[in-house]
């Protein structure tokens, strides 16, 4: 796997040169989508090799802080094109995706190695109801602007006076977090024995390579939406969250396989919870600044309901403290069922 990663970081050079040479847009698309991939593992070494200089609460908060930066830098660059329905799907997608897609996948293989598998339920209660009050914030602004005219300025008020109290609720959550006991050891990944000035350097060159490979994605996704016949839906509900956070996916599954499932949901759950509670509502005033026009949380009503399907079928996992690989078979059903109709939207 790992030899993979460096393999696909050949996309790096290759983007470089097609830009210079101008090949497709729609093959500039699929080299910034490879490329992202193995940059937001790098990324994700960098802060774990920084977080062992650290205690475990600062080590903690690094981890979170860091935990969507790919993801973040992708949105923000689409904001600065104006990309907003990109932005909101790409904020859909990461939680659907995160309960969905690879908290099935990791129950799903976990399960089938180990048979059913045990983790704190209240750890993982606490989580699942963290992101249900994220996804009733996200909907509150949507049905309040279904309500009354849609361009009212009270819209664009009441999502900014959301999007602060949902960042108040998630610093509050992740306060509360890292006072609990740890319930796990610290894991050391591909960064373990750099040093702190190595993973420094690592961390800014990831960071600036995103930035570089997102740049790409946004300015090219238009055409490749377009010659590939796919909506703009699509391929933010889809093709963003996964290449987002591909290596925090593998990660989750490892661990799964290992049988580490407190950890696993940690990872999945918490992520959700992130983009969610923090991320979606840092958008919403950094579209202030960046955006040509602002960010509103106001979502497609199918967006919604992915959501609270989501939402749903991760809690009732959560609360008996225990999961198989069927729960995750129908994980995965779920998301499919979902992502077929945004193809198709």
């Amino acid at each position: 796997m790992r030899r993979l990663l460096w393999i696909l970081l050949l996309a790096l050079p290759l983007t470089g040169l097609g830009e210079i040479r101008h090949w497709n847009d729609v093959l500039l698309f699929g080299l910034s989508v490879l490329g992202i991939v193995p940059l937001a593992k790098l990324l994700g070494d960098a802060t774990e090799a920084l977080a062992a200089y650290t205690g475990p609460r600062v080590s903690g908060l690094l981890n979170a802080t860091l935990g969507n930066a790919a993801e973040l830098i992708i949105t923000v660059m689409a904001l600065r094109a104006g990309l907003l329905e990109l932005v909101k799907a790409s904020i859909t997608g990461s939680i659907i995706g995160n309960v969905l897609f690879v908290m099935g996948g990791a129950i799903l293989l976990g399960g089938w190695r180990h048979g059913t598998q045990r983790f704190d339920r209240a750890r993982s209660g606490l989580a699942a109801t963290q992101l249900a009050l994220a996804v009733i914030a996200l909907a509150i602004p949507t049905l309040f602007a279904h309500a009354i005219e849609p361009d009212h300025h009270a819209v664009e008020l009441l999502s900014l006076s959301v999007a602060a109290v949902m960042i108040v609720i998630y610093l509050l959550g992740l306060l509360f977090t890292l006072r609990q006991p740890m319930s796990h050891p610290p894991s050391h990944g591909a960064g373990e024995g750099w040093s702190r000035t190595q993973a420094l350097i690592v961390l800014l060159l990831s960071t600036v390579g995103i930035v570089w490979m997102s740049e790409v994605l946004v300015r090219t996704v238009e055409p490749a939406v377009v010659a590939l016949g796919l909506s703009e839906f699509f391929i933010g509900i889809i093709v963003v969250p996964i290449i987002g956070n591909a290596a925090e996916h593998m990660v989750a599954i490892t661990v799964a396989l290992k049988d580490q499932m407190d950890l696993s949901l940690e990872i999945t759950l918490g992520s959700s919870t992130q983009i969610a509670l923090f991320v979606a509502p840092l958008l919403v005033f950094l579209s202030m600044a960046v955006a040509p026009e602002g960010l509103t949380l106001v979502f497609h009503p199918f967006e919604l309901a992915a959501l609270a399907a989501g939402t749903i079928i991760a809690a009732l996992i959560a609360q008996d403290g225990e999961s198989n690989w069927m729960e995750g078979a129908q994980l995965l059903g779920v998301f499919l069922i979902i992502a077929l109709a945004f193809f198709f939207v």
